[in-house]
């Protein structure tokens, strides 16, 4: 049973999340005493980076990649993160052993600008330094996202231009996916797909996006999508395994057209797509059947990554 509805991050149910301890500036709390302060650059305007990570064996896969990512995001808006790189690690790893986690976690790790001397938005306002929070839960994807996939449809709100907010920024400020993911909704499906400012496919509102043609893997240019840890994988997993894959601009017709496609990221790896704007992808299997031929080779490949790197 799922957490939430069908989405890329619906999870299977599991009690012992309800007793977590989650790190929150040096401190393990319990879930229901795991709060911030309202006067939080977070939460009053989105100033803030997170990462997303996944627990495989008792390792953290991809960690140097992930923290790569967070810590460059935060050097680009100024905001000092308080931790040295291993200070981070084992904060990470000290919050996960404190849950007696080993495998199947999911870790959301969250840096904010801290707290404000007043509620508005100068930086300088923050005072008293970062806020680092650190959230693990047990969680398994739920079985219908690979059996059942992800109905896509595509909406009028699109990944900016960096100079407006760049994408590259795995930042709090969430607001355009989360209205894209609403306006998909309000179409009759599952999550949005996002084209770039000049009308090209890019990302859904959650993942980033692949699509299967004549065995070739196609995938934005990367310009104005996320530097995803998961993306990149998968492209250096064809590059190794002799199946074609282009970073390169193509449109809606191209999408329509395609004979696979799914999504990557964290959580779901690679999550299979059953149709965009209620037009099922391909012709030899239906939306129900789950994942092609090709997701299935590049889903075992990461698969065996995973457990060659991480014995997962």
């Amino acid at each position: 049973m799922a957490t939430d509805s069908h989405s890329t991050h619906s999870a299977l149910e599991n009690a012992q999340n309800d007793n977590i301890l989650i790190y929150v500036n040096g401190a393990l709390v319990p879930r229901a005493e795991a709060v911030v302060s309202v006067y939080d650059s977070g939460f009053l305007l989105g100033d803030g980076m997170w990462e997303g990570m996944r627990l495989y064996n008792g390792s953290w896969a991809f960690m140097d990649d992930h923290l790569d990512r967070l810590y460059e995001s935060c050097h680009a808006v100024s905001l000092d993160i308080g931790l040295t790189r291993a200070e981070m690690i084992e904060a990470i790893q000290r919050t996960a052993e404190a849950n007696r986690m080993v495998t199947d976690v999911h870790c959301r790790l969250m840096v904010t600008r801290g707290v404000k001397v007043k509620p508005f938005q100068h930086p300088a306002l923050s005072q008293s330094g970062p806020t680092v929070v650190i959230i693990m839960e047990h969680s398994k994807p739920v079985d219908s996202l690979q059996t059942r996939g992800i109905r896509l449809a595509t909406v009028p709100q699109v990944r900016g231009l960096p100079m407006s907010q760049d994408a590259k920024y795995n930042s709090h400020s969430k607001l355009n996916c989360v209205i894209a993911c609403l306006q998909a909704e309000q179409a009759g499906a599952d999550e949005a797909l996002m084209l770039d400012p000049y009308g090209f496919v890019n990302t859904t509102n959650a993942c980033n996006f692949f699509i299967v043609r004549k065995g070739e893997v196609w995938t934005s240019t990367g310009d104005y999508c996320m530097n995803g840890v998961t993306r990149r994988r998968v492209i250096e997993l064809c590059q190794a395994n002799d199946i074609p894959v282009y970073e390169r601009n193509y449109s809606l017709v191209d999408a329509y057209g395609a004979d696979e496609a799914f999504l990557t990221g964290t959580f779901g790896a690679q999550t299979p797509v059953a149709s965009i704007d209620g037009k099922a992808l391909g012709t030899g299997h239906a939306p129900h059947e789950g994942a092609g031929p090709v997701t299935r080779k590049i889903q075992g490949l990461y698969k065996a990554l995973i457990k060659a790197r991480y014995g997962a």
